[in-house]
């Protein structure tokens, strides 16, 4: 049997567990300290990071300063390198996913997890990456925005009736109740205004420094191309469920369409995780800082049972989520 085919089959992973991967807005100053003081498999992870980008993001994960931290060439590394951090300590504990996803640069850090990339691959990939999608767009022509609980079947007509020749698209289907928007300021400022009179519960202007997965974005896609055509992607250990297409995918060559295609294209992440539940997975772990994904994946499928891991008081709700369900 070829892998798609074993891969459509139902409950391929039963009663088996999900790591998750957050992305950017998950950052936080002091995130991934007291993993390295606890853990040698993380303090690692950080001098390994440090060792590469010949740059303390240790320090700035740490330490600080937030304005440093937000910057988004230096989130990014910093998101993959606490992300990781975290998986290698659970790994170390013999917890190990049957399937893994990640939340636009999360998936990177999935794909780490999933033995495809090397981390020092990824870091410098996300660097660069961080670098051409701040490099996209001047600072202050594009806005994000989140609209919530805004009757679904409304959302494409206030985008195309704010449009007005500008652009302005979904960039993140999070979950029932959350879309995030993208897209020049104006526009992005018309559909809040439209959603609120169409019935959304409520909008929020995003503090962000680029209009991230909308088509504003294809010069840094375009950029990206020829650094994600020289980094080696091998074959998956652990299968991932992708972003652009909210399938699952095993191939090291899918992986490495997949990230050039998530830059210009909305984060599915509801049919992302709807997949993995078709799957079979009950269960998942959140690998990193905070717990956004956990809070989506309920909102999503309120059956599934999660946990987050990015401090050493996690690992005690990891075991228990462990004794209930296998993780692979």
């Amino acid at each position: 049997m070829r892998g798609a085919e074993r891969a459509n089959r139902p409950g391929r992973f039963m009663n088996k567990i999900a790591f998750l991967f957050p992305g950017q807005g998950s950052q936080s100053t002091g995130m991934g300290k007291a993993l390295a003081e606890r853990y040698p498999a993380a303090r690692r992870v950080f001098e390994e990071a440090d060792e590469i980008l010949n740059f303390p993001i240790s320090r700035l994960c740490f330490e600080g300063p937030d304005d440093e931290l937000k910057k988004t060439e230096n989130t990014q590394a910093a998101l993959l390198t606490v992300s990781v951090a975290a998986y290698r300590v659970l790994a170390e504990n013999g917890f190990q996913p049957a399937l893994v996803a990640g939340h636009s640069l999360g998936e990177y850090s999935a794909l780490v997890a999933a033995n495809c990339l090397e981390f020092q691959d990824a870091l410098r990939l996300v660097r660069k990456r961080g670098r051409y999608m701040q490099e996209a767009v001047p600072e202050g022509v594009g806005a994000m925005a989140a609209i919530l609980k805004l009757p679904a079947e409304r959302l494409d007509g206030v985008l195309a009736e704010s449009a007005q020749g500008e652009v302005v698209s979904a960039a993140n289907l999070n979950s029932p109740d959350q879309v995030v928007i993208a897209g020049h300021r104006g526009a992005v400022q018309r559909a809040m205004d439209l959603a609120k009179a169409a019935g959304a519960r409520r909008v929020v202007a995003l503090a962000v420094s680029a209009p991230f997965h909308c088509s504003l974005m294809r010069p840094a896609q375009e950029r990206l191309r020829p650094d994600l055509d020289a980094t080696e992607f091998k074959d998956l250990s652990i299968p991932l469920i992708n972003n652009w297409q909210a399938r699952l995918i095993e191939r090291g060559q899918d992986a490495r369409e997949g990230l050039y295609q998530q830059i210009p294209n909305p984060v599915r992440w509801t049919d992302s995780i709807r997949e993995m539940v078709q799957h079979g997975i009950g269960r998942f772990v959140e690998a990193g800082p905070g717990a956004v994904l956990t809070s989506l994946a309920r909102n999503i499928t309120p059956s599934l049972r999660g946990v987050k891991f990015g401090e050493p008081a996690d690992l005690d709700n990891v075991i228990e989520l462990g004794r209930k369900e296998t993780f692979a």
